[in-house]
């Protein structure tokens, strides 16, 4: 039980309750802002109850009923004013993040949809946090004001790498105001049993163990692409770079969706391409929306070649054997993270060196653990940061 008065709510607990509003780019079945929501919720959960609070959540979705289904929480439609109005008077502070919100590249309107979310906050008197925000690219200069008077206004700014911090300062934040930390997914634990159990349906299909000629199982290189290029040259060198490896080894390539249907249609294409498989097979993951399911699939993976930042991410909490392939600063900005460069671009791509590359992971995998589990420790640590900052402050 409650009480609701505006300053002192408690639970029967005792903890204090704390109603908070999260802003981002939310229920549109892309895995990877899902995993995002997710990993914000566990940690603010987790973090509020080490303070003596009770962080109550409060989602701007795209799909409020599908948001409320999967996490459990309160939601409203991102789009709908009176909506976003009430539920921000009725909150005790407001987070944007995580994620690529302030940036120009997929359109005009997504910097002034965030700015201007975090301004509606600010006019009404409640407190704005930048929770790991991907900053960029900005390439209309204009737009630099929306963002240096919403951050600058901010009682927490925190970004999730080096360049977005400095883009910040360029544009006149404070650089000793702003935290870099990494992505909330990096902080995300697999699927409590109930929820594989659950989802064992989706996770399973097409995943009964294959095995080689000899009787052993089958390496699984996890695949994780996306559209880019108009042309789909950029897949079609991905479908020469797998498929030569399909007829060098025996592996079993398990292409990960992490946004439907779009990348799923992407890695039926390049399967489509890639020709005689010899020993080897190809398949797609039916994993299904929750993001913690898409990271247990990721964790069952050997070694993983990530188009997708968060397909990346996730091998890299589950310490899996990874090889990126550029189409954003963002996929360079965090391999540097984990002193990783990426095996190709969208612009190029040498099947032969990405042989070698994988082969290198899949019959060595301890020594890539042993080259890069440091840096994996002190991202995860790091990770929660955010968390606690905006815990400490409500409190």
């Amino acid at each position: 039980m409650e009480t609701m008065g505006t300053a002192n709510r408690t639970t029967e607990t005792g903890l204090q309750v704390r109603r908070v509003v999260i802003s981002g780019y939310y229920g549109f079945h892309n895995s990877g802002d899902e995993a995002v929501l997710k990993s914000i919720l566990f940690a603010l959960d987790e973090e509020g109850v080490k303070q003596g609070l009770r962080i109550v959540p409060i989602v701007l979705s795209g799909d409020p009923a599908g948001t409320t289904a999967m996490y459990g929480v309160e939601a409203v439609h991102r789009m709908r004013l009176g909506e976003i109005v009430r539920a921000i008077r009725g909150s005790d502070a407001l987070i944007s993040g995580g994620g690529s919100l302030l940036q120009d590249a997929t359109g005009a309107k997504t910097i002034p949809y965030y700015t201007g979310i975090l301004k509606l906050a600010q006019l009404l008197g409640k407190p704005t946090f930048a929770y790991a925000q991907g900053i960029g690219p900005v390439n209309r200069r204009w737009m630099d004001r929306l963002i240096r008077g919403v951050m600058r206004r901010s009682a927490y700014v925190s970004v999730r790498d080096a360049e977005s911090a400095a883009l910040l300062g360029r544009m006149g934040v404070p650089r000793e105001r702003i935290d870099v930390v990494p992505d909330p997914v990096m902080a995300l634990p697999l699927p409590a049993a109930q929820l594989v159990a659950a989802g064992s349906g989706g996770v399973g299909a097409g995943a009964a163990e294959a095995v080689a000629a000899g009787g052993s199982p089958l390496p699984v290189v996890g695949v994780s692409l996306r559209h880019w290029r108009k042309d789909g040259a950029d897949l079609a060198r991905a479908a020469a770079a797998l498929g030569a490896l399909a007829r060098s080894r025996a592996v079993r390539l398990r292409f990960l969706p992490f946004h439907t249907p779009s990348d799923a249609e992407a890695s039926r294409w390049v399967m489509e391409q890639l020709g005689d498989l010899g020993a080897s097979i190809a398949e797609i993951a039916e994993v299904g929306e929750d993001p913690q399911l898409m990271l247990l699939e990721v964790s069952r993976c050997d070694a993983l070649l990530g188009m997708r930042l968060h397909a990346l991410i996730y091998a890299a909490n589950q310490s899996v054997p990874m090889l990126g392939l550029s189409y954003d600063p963002k996929i360079d900005q965090f391999l540097n993270r984990i002193n990783l460069t990426p095996i190709g671009t969208t612009e190029a791509l040498d099947s032969q060196a990405f042989v070698a590359a994988i082969g290198k992971l899949l019959d060595d995998p301890q020594g890539w653990r042993a080259a890069h589990q440091d840096a994996i420790a002190q991202l995860k640590e790091e990770a929660r940061v955010p968390a606690k900052q905006i815990a400490t402050f409500l409190r």
